[in-house]
């Protein structure tokens, strides 16, 4: 398994958070099968320059949302049933979606010019494949 998480110490987000994050993302778009086994938590600490508590607290969190499942002695694993990850990639969705019309309502944005922005992304978008 490739290791390509990009952390940003810059980043409001705890480095923890990040993790999460790109992990579900990559389970989502399908780059991390369901079954396949995760790095080790001092493979990923190593990799990412972060320390073993941070990446043992994403992982976690990740088994708390069913994202991943850990079995004792064998390591971590992306978890068979993703609807838990589904629910948790909804949610995420919703939060940013609410985010972005918070964003829209201080900018005095319309309704329509939201729309409007939201369309001009998406067509920028099919320029490119979604899981990229």
């Amino acid at each position: 398994m490739q290791i390509d998480l990009f952390l940003s110490p810059h980043s409001p987000k705890p480095m923890y958070a990040q993790i999460v994050e790109q992990v579900v993302a990559k389970v989502m778009a399908g780059h991390w099968a369901a079954g396949q086994a995760l790095p080790s938590i001092r493979e990923l600490a190593a990799a990412c320059k972060v320390s073993v508590i941070t990446v043992k607290r994403a992982y976690l969190e990740l088994e708390h949302a069913g994202v991943i499942v850990t079995r004792q002695g064998k390591g971590s694993f992306v978890a068979e049933q993703l609807e838990a990850t589904r629910q948790l990639a909804a949610g995420e969705f919703q939060a940013q979606l609410q985010g972005m019309l918070e964003a829209a309502g201080k900018l005095g944005l319309s309704p329509h010019e939201v729309v409007e922005r939201v369309e001009q992304e998406l067509g920028a978008k099919e320029e490119c494949e979604w899981d990229e």
